[in-house]
């Protein structure tokens, strides 16, 4: 088994050291300064920036307006013109959340051996902290002698974090409480799972609740992640739906979600890098939709480094369905628009894996941040469409299937007329 990693640093002239936690991978800080309600922004700014990290002894709430300082400084910068070319706006985009993630990550809080947060006036952040990193252990009253990281007369430190990262973990706890109302299933809540992510757009789950069913018998959901679109595929009377997942955190969470939708008994949630074995009539997946390396756990719901999941499911679709069986695939174009993935490479990619299209259905995105002009995307996001792609085998005799291919093949989409509460969705073939 793996150790964990372990940071170090020097306190009150001696040595110090303590389980380095951090969910997006980031190595553990070389150097390490305190710091507490006393310290400037501007010089913590500058420490930052230079690579120290700062580990925080002072007031909690002081602690946040500090970071809150790190980001006005951040913010404060001159913007660069974005480039013309928008594949490379997008590489430049990404940097610079990078490097504001980098930033940020270096205001740095203990964490108690029972994940408790020793600060004055710091929340208790447990359950958060267990929900994503397991739970902690019972605190022992231990001396500093005894417990890495301590300071005379306090708990044992026995972790440190980010205090950029802990309030993620908060703040993904409340949601998780809270969960987010899907419309698709009467407004019922899915309650996301940290790192896993959340149906907060909505479009992709209504085109999968209007898309005419090819059957009611079986369905796979591969990748099922929050269990949102099994959870639908099951409300909607399909009678068996299998839910694939390899995230040990979806599995927990979709097997929760389907338990409190009340159609556990219809949905069975396992263990697997894309498909279960045998076929189906139906087999939906909503891949991430763009090719790009992820930087956090929740961000490998957006990016798929290389297009694995998507081409591992269109390679695999043929062998997983039932000759008159459909594959749903729902992908956002986003990734075109923004010079990643062209149209024809992924109609070249339906062609390679031996399916054909039978219709697509589309759907403009609702989020604000399409209609946010100061985005530096702003142009890919307005332009952006999400669609359901109906699937078959290539040598499948279906009617209107030449028409669907010939649209597809010209990006073009028919007048949008869905129900009211489907939003802009349309068809993609008459």
């Amino acid at each position: 088994m793996n150790q964990p990693p372990v940071v170090e640093w020097t306190e009150a002239d001696e040595p110090r050291s303590a389980r380095w936690r951090s969910e997006n991978g980031t190595p553990p800080p070389r150097r390490i300064a305190l710091a507490d309600d006393r310290t400037k922004a501007d010089d913590a700014y500058r420490a930052a920036c230079e690579g120290t990290a700062l580990l925080w002894r002072g007031d909690f709430h002081n602690a946040r307006q500090l970071l809150t300082a790190l980001a006005r400084r951040i913010d404060r910068r001159p913007r660069k013109t974005p480039p013309a070319d928008v594949t490379q706006a997008f590489h430049v985009h990404r940097a610079a959340q990078n490097h504001r993630a980098r930033i940020l990550g270096m205001l740095l809080v203990p964490l108690d051996a029972d994940l408790a947060v020793p600060l004055h006036r710091a929340p208790d952040v447990r359950e958060a902290c267990a929900r994503a990193y397991g739970p902690g252990e019972p605190a022992t009253g231990e001396t500093a002698d005894e417990t890495a990281g301590t300071t005379g007369g306090t708990a044992p430190a026995a972790s440190l974090v980010s205090l950029r990262e802990l309030l993620g973990l908060i703040g993904a706890n409340e949601w998780r409480k809270k969960g987010v109302e899907i419309p698709a299933l009467g407004g019922d809540r899915i309650h996301p799972h940290y790192g896993v992510f959340s149906p907060a757009r909505g479009e992709y789950v209504d085109l999968v609740a209007e898309a005419p069913l090819p059957g009611e018998e079986l369905a796979f959901d591969i990748g099922t992640g929050t269990g949102v679109l099994a959870s639908v595929l099951a409300r909607r009377g399909v009678r068996r739906v299998v839910a694939t997942d390899q995230d040990p955190r979806a599995l927990a969470c979709a097997r929760e979600n389907t338990q409190r939708l009340g159609v556990a008994g219809q949905v069975d949630v396992v263990e697997a890098d894309l498909f279960p074995a045998g076929r189906a009539p139906l087999v939906v997946c909503n891949p991430p939709w763009v090719p790009a390396k992820p930087t956090s756990p929740v961000e490998y719901a957006v990016y798929d480094p290389g297009n694995r999941m998507l081409y591992g499911f269109l390679s695999g679709l043929a062998d997983h369905l039932t000759p008159d069986g459909e594959g749903w695939l729902i992908l956002s174009d986003l990734a075109e628009h923004l010079g990643l993935r062209s149209h024809a490479e992924l109609l070249d990619a339906f062609a390679e894996a031996g399916l054909t299209v039978l219709d697509r259905l589309d759907i403009s995105p609702r989020h604000p941040r399409a209609r946010d002009t100061s985005d530096p995307l702003h142009v890919a996001r307005a332009a952006e469409v999400t669609s359901l792609w109906r699937l078959g085998l290539a040598d499948r005799d279906a009617p209107g299937a030449a028409r669907a291919r010939g649209r597809a093949s010209a990006g073009e989409a028919a007048p949008r007329s869905a129900p009211p509460h489907v939003g802009q969705l349309s068809r993609a073939s008459a």
